[in-house]
């Protein structure tokens, strides 16, 4: 198919059910605890703004979680019939930890998701708080379990190879390997920075269109407060996860930074703003460089060195013409959140935070950054660890499934028509339900006249018919 290998093929199906599946939990993540806020500070303050709120944005994660779950499961499946042989060898490790997390987070969140969206008017206050609060908990445990296997794969401890397969000998240091806990925190702030920007997206949209009402201007300032705390906050972390990837996976920063060769001892590298990376000619073509900041950064020293690509042999280099820009895509959309967080203190300082036409556009094309800045890192993580599947322990090439390139291309275009037609379905209708906007008085399951027939709950079912675009 298109001249791929079925090694090929196999590696863009599971990249491209992975993108699409990423975006939901990530959502769900920062959506969750967002419920809980809002849910606490309701409760606290009595201010029915926060109900209101909570109640809007509770529909959204209901659609958002469904999505979520039913992505996920394809990529289960996966690992056995592409890669079957990654199974056999590292299942040891994998299998546990991926069923730890449907033991705690998945059974956690599956308890209590039912009283949290259908049990508003149906149990106490305290209740339906915890459970707001055990569903946050959940997506936080999921993000745990799903990074640990990930980070594992990424930076392998804790483990022997016996009679050819991976055989676990100390569980925490499989789990808390050396990247797992920047991996954790990058991944966990990088969901509330993209629900943050999907949230005050919404609100610059209706404050845009004439809206102005106190739920509008209350999930504004939210998001941009999020915003301004957490985006400093993140770029402090990815330059520690950095520092980290360096010391044990230097050939992704090598490809990340565009950096093939030293110079001579004491001469700093240059910082490679853009370029082209040639593989075949083993340079970075047209490139813009800051003398010295390389250096600096990866190494807190003007004249530091660390290794570049062409150190490493051919067979074992990434594909750093992708991770070179897909890194860059993610740091300019961090840098333009930076930007946009410290553009709202600004004018919260000045008493003009919801007014002001190039803002409020700038808040709105942000929306959807957060998501493109999580699929960006995830392609400079997941194609920057090539050509290993478990770094420095398998190669990808030995862990996929004996697949034609005419089944795994067949497979694959099936995929990509049934995930477009049926998530993006449900995508249009969550789009749908945010273009709605919170309301006055709303409630997912309002208490119904005891005269009146009775009516399902359905947290799904506020969705207008139409969107007037104007």
């Amino acid at each position: 198919m298109f001249g791929l290998t079925a090694l090929e093929l196999a590696r863009i199906q599971f990249g491209f059910t992975v993108s699409f599946h990423i975006v939901f939990p990530a959502i769900t993540i920062g959506l969750a605890s967002y419920l809980a806020v809002l849910e606490g500070l309701w409760l606290w303050k009595k201010d029915v703004v926060y109900r209101d709120l909570y109640h809007f944005w509770s529909k959204i994660f209901a659609v958002n979680f469904a999505m979520g779950v039913v992505s996920g499961l394809v990529m289960a499946y996966q690992f056995g019939t592409n890669w079957s042989y990654f199974s056999a060898f590292a299942g040891s490790v994998t299998g546990p930890l991926l069923a730890y997390e449907v033991l705690t987070a998945f059974f956690l969140e599956a308890g209590f998701l039912g009283v949290m969206l259908f049990g508003w008017n149906r149990v106490g206050p305290g209740l339906h708080f915890v459970s707001t609060i055990m569903v946050a908990l959940g997506t936080l445990i999921s993000a745990t379990w799903i990074l640990a296997s990930n980070s594992w794969m990424q930076t392998p401890q804790g483990h022997e190879i016996v009679d050819g397969v991976v055989v676990p000998v100390d569980w925490l240091a499989v789990i808390f390997n050396p990247s797992f806990p920047y991996r954790l925190v990058h991944m966990t702030l990088a969901a509330f920075l993209a629900t943050a920007l999907f949230v005050g997206a919404s609100a610059a949209w209706q404050l845009r269109r004439g809206d102005d009402n106190p739920r509008v201007r209350t999930m504004f300032s939210m998001a941009m407060g999020m915003l301004m705390f957490v985006a400093p906050l993140q770029i402090a972390a990815g330059d520690l996860h950095g520092l980290n990837t360096l010391e044990h996976q230097p050939a992704k920063v090598a490809a990340m930074e565009g950096h093939w060769r030293n110079g001579p001892p004491g001469e700093g590298v240059p910082l490679v703003l853009f370029g082209w990376p040639d593989m075949q000619a083993e340079e970075t073509l047209y490139s813009v460089e800051i003398p010295r900041l390389g250096s600096l950064i990866l190494t807190h020293s003007l004249d530091g060195q660390y290794p570049g690509l062409a150190e490493f042999a051919p067979e074992d280099r990434p594909n750093a013409t992708i991770v070179f820009w897909s890194f860059r895509v993610m740091v300019g959309l961090g840098l333009l959140m930076l930007l946009l967080g410290a553009w709202a203190a600004w004018r919260r300082w000045r008493g003009r935070l919801y007014e002001g036409g190039a803002f409020l556009r700038f808040a709105t094309w942000m929306g959807p950054a957060g998501v493109i800045a999580i699929l960006a890192g995830w392609f400079t993580t997941e194609i920057g660890r090539q050509p290993w599947i478990v770094y420095g322990v398998m190669r990808t090439a030995d862990a996929v499934s004996h697949h034609s390139a005419q089944v795994m291309g067949t497979t694959l275009a099936v995929f990509v028509v049934m995930y477009f037609a049926v998530f993006g379905i449900g995508l249009s209708y969550m789009l749908k339900l945010v273009a709605k906007g919170p309301q006055p008085g709303e409630d997912v399951n309002p208490p119904q006249d005891p005269g009146q027939a009775p009516r399902p709950a359905r947290p799904l079912s506020a969705g207008p018919d139409a969107v007037d675009p104007t």
